[in-house]
């Protein structure tokens, strides 16, 4: 079973290596993906809107670790879920409940073990990676989990009418699901009002729209240019949808 990764652990630092060298422990023959490590650093809402995008591409069954986690070592409690056939392993902050309320099938179950040794602010490789390749390897399944009611935290499964992510092209990801957005609708963040083109060839160089994304999502984006820094975009900025 093959395992994803989405942490916002940043790809050039130490932190990711560390998880892997444990997941290769737990699960040697896995195959790990790298989903992302570029999550909005502590934003969890952020998160948890960007994960269950992805997560609707991550086949199943799998699993994949989710570590967005400003309370580590607090008292916020790592949990698993277990949504559409596809495993989720991560802090219960609000991080893996878009997943939860999106899928049609899903059950929570704590984690109760606590390893000899654990650094009170490192869980993503002390405890979250030896669940994930306990579940990987089939060491640990369903039937020898304990189960719970709900996560403790939860976020609203509906769309996000948010900025979720800025990617190195200044291409700014929402929250909003773009298939039940009309062609004609524009954009509107502060002042400006943003129209619809399928692609960025549509536009001319440099001008500003909005297309569904390879996720799902609508995106704001310039052809040849960094929207972002055109418009002056961040994580968490408000868009909203205008018709007529």
């Amino acid at each position: 079973m093959s395992i994803y990764l989405f942490t916002d652990f940043g790809s050039g630092d130490l932190y990711v290596g560390q998880v892997k060298a444990v997941l290769h422990q737990y699960a040697p023959s896995a195959h790990v993906v790298d989903l992302l490590h570029e999550a909005p650093a502590f934003n969890v809402k952020a998160g948890a809107y960007l994960l269950a995008a992805l997560a609707e591409r991550i086949p199943a069954p799998s699993v994949t670790l989710a570590v967005v986690d400003p309370g580590v070592g607090s008292a916020r409690e790592p949990v698993i879920v277990l949504a559409d056939g596809k495993w989720f392993v991560g802090p219960d902050n609000g991080l893996l409940s878009v997943v939860l309320a999106r899928a049609q099938a899903a059950r929570v179950f704590p984690i109760t073990w606590r390893p000899d040794i654990s650094s009170a602010s490192f869980h993503g490789r002390d405890l979250f990676a030896p669940f994930a390749g306990m579940l990987a390897s089939g060491a640990l399944d369903a039937g020898q989990l304990e189960q719970k009611t709900g996560l403790d935290v939860s976020l609203d499964g509906d769309d996000l009418a948010e900025v979720i992510y800025i990617d190195h092209y200044g291409n700014a990801f929402t929250g909003l699901r773009a298939g039940s957005v009309a062609r004609d609708a524009r954009v509107v963040t502060g002042d400006r009002r943003i129209s619809y083109a399928r692609v960025f060839t549509e536009v001319a160089e440099g001008a500003v729209f909005w297309y569904e994304n390879s996720l799902g999502l609508v995106e704001i984006a310039a052809h040849s240019a960094n929207a972002a820094f055109k418009l002056g975009l961040r994580i968490g900025q408000p868009v909203a949808m205008e018709t007529g």
